[in-house]
């Protein structure tokens, strides 16, 4: 199948359009102004059932929808469009919403290193472990996820981005900070680059021999979007050489692979496309965010970790939606968050139990969840860093007073302390 992508100049030519009604169809048109809208001929055709669109999961996931901005935000654009407002004036109102809906969540501003003095503006480095790089040629998807926290990367505004293509500073960063040990290629989706131009980052690290480097990951979500990236893409093969060449170098190569509903895994190709990664030594880890509307359904995240181990991939995140551009929309309260991902989890064998959630990629860390209890008579969160920007905090438990509402650690008081372990 040869690529087509389909984004709000072009969305209209897609066939299957004519089972929307205007309404629909101006609602795309609205909310696609202001959330990035893109998605391609393999998720139209192979993906979503178009007899029941308006439920299906790849739909919702890929096709923006009215409530995903709130009626303030959806009437000031509605406005416009509907009184003919340039493309300027269309533009201005929707980068003054983005600004409104938290571009940069968890802090990652604050996780951009400096070496020489000179800011990294492509790097953010927040775990000790782990160093972030987000090549230029990267900042872009296949599809689009409606979902997701790095939409400002795909908004156009240029200081909400994090890019660069000096190879040659991550080298030198990584080598003066021994403490690295995992480099995660992120984007956007870095297997949207063109073969050569990955190959020309990955023989530049492999030439460097950095001792302390023993993990390449690559934040995908290809395996679900454009599994033909892996299989007949013109230059599919001489990207499955780059991940042999990264392992015969010694390196652990690990493949962050975003599945966010069972239905991504339904097709002969992405089977395919799986074998070939594995067959090269790389091993592919899973990943999501858990979503209302998309995946708040135990059963079926149970059927898809099963489906996952018994294709090979090893279960590794359960997300919570994070505090940025829809969330009102997919976000659910931590309780119910808990209670779908332990429901799903009592149904899997121990196997399958590499899954860890559901977590907050929050600002001081990674904040699971670990359990409600009663303590002292008093209802509280149980909660847990299983990663942190102090390597202190992990794995003490602390708690956090109960909140039917909560969403986010924000809407957490601590229990029993003044202050929260890492607000001491």
């Amino acid at each position: 199948m040869k690529y087509r992508a389909f984004t709000l100049s072009n969305f209209k030519n897609i066939p299957q359009i004519k089972h929307l009604s205007e309404e629909q169809i101006f609602d795309i048109e609205v909310v696609g102004e202001v959330l990035p809208f893109k998605t391609n001929n393999y998720v139209i055709e192979e993906l979503i059932d178009w007899a029941h669109f308006e439920t299906d999961p790849i739909y919702i996931l890929t096709f923006p929808q009215k409530d995903m901005l709130s009626n303030k935000h959806y009437d000031r654009m509605a406005e416009l469009i509907r009184n003919g407002a340039s493309k300027s004036e269309r533009l201005e109102t929707a980068n003054q919403i983005r600004m409104e809906l938290n571009p940069n969540p968890a802090g990652q501003e604050h996780n951009v290193p400096e070496i020489c003095g000179e800011k990294l503006v492509g790097l953010q480095h927040k775990y000790n472990e782990t160093v972030l790089f987000f090549p230029s040629q990267g900042q872009s998807c296949h599809a689009f996820c409606t979902f997701c926290f790095r939409w400002s990367q795909f908004s156009g505004i240029s200081e909400l981005k994090f890019a660069m293509k000096q190879v040659d500073l991550i080298i030198d960063y990584i080598r003066e900070n021994p403490q690295i040990t995992d480099l995660l290629i992120t984007g956007g989706d870095p297997m949207i680059m063109k073969t050569k131009v990955f190959e020309q980052y990955i023989d530049a690290l492999l030439a460097a021999d950095l001792p302390n480097l023993k993990t390449i990951r690559i934040g995908t979500k290809t395996l679900g979007y454009w599994p033909y990236r892996y299989t007949t893409d013109e230059d599919a093969s001489q990207l499955l050489d780059v991940f042999k060449k990264i392992v015969n170098k010694g390196i652990n190569l690990a493949i962050m692979a975003h599945f966010n509903h069972i239905n991504e895994m339904s097709t002969i190709t992405a089977e395919q496309a799986i074998k070939k990664i594995q067959a090269t030594g790389a091993i592919i880890r899973t990943q999501t965010p858990l979503l209302k509307h998309l995946n708040d359904d135990a059963d079926m995240l149970a059927r898809m970790w099963r489906k996952q181990v018994n294709l090979g991939l090893i279960p590794y995140y359960l997300f919570v939606a994070r505090e940025t551009g829809a969330q009102e929309y997919f976000a659910l309260n931590l309780e119910e968050a808990y209670n779908i991902y332990r429901n799903a989890y009592i149904q899997v064998s121990g196997i399958c139990r590499t899954v860890r959630g559901p977590v907050m990629s929050a600002h001081p860390g990674k904040v699971q969840v670990a359990g409600i209890s009663e303590i002292n008579g008093e209802k509280v969160f149980v909660l847990n860093f299983i990663q942190a920007r102090n390597t202190d905090w992990v794995g003490k438990p602390f708690y956090a007073k109960y909140n039917p509402d909560a969403l986010w650690v924000n809407d957490l008081e601590p229990a029993f302390e003044d202050k929260f372990i890492f607000e001491a």
